[in-house]
């Protein structure tokens, strides 16, 4: 997987931490009503998964380093 930037995995976490615990919530309060509760909730725990895996890139990922053999030199 290429370099992300940690910015972009900080929403992509957010993002996938939100949308899990709202289909969580969602899928054990109002769905078991009309009887999706399963569905919904499996969804929620997938995606709070997937914050899991973003919240794992970001701890492990190397810090990127500018590459100083296209840095031009001063020789003053």
């Amino acid at each position: 997987m290429r370099h992300l930037s940690r910015f972009k995995i900080r929403v992509l976490m957010l993002m996938f931490y939100g949308t899990g615990i709202v289909g969580m919530a969602v899928g054990l309060t109002i769905a078991p009503i009309y009887g999706q509760s399963v569905m919904i909730t499996f969804l929620g725990v997938v995606n709070f998964g997937l914050g899991a895996f973003f919240t794992y890139l970001f701890l492990t990922q190397k810090p990127d380093l500018p590459d100083k053999r296209k840095k031009k030199r001063k020789d003053n």
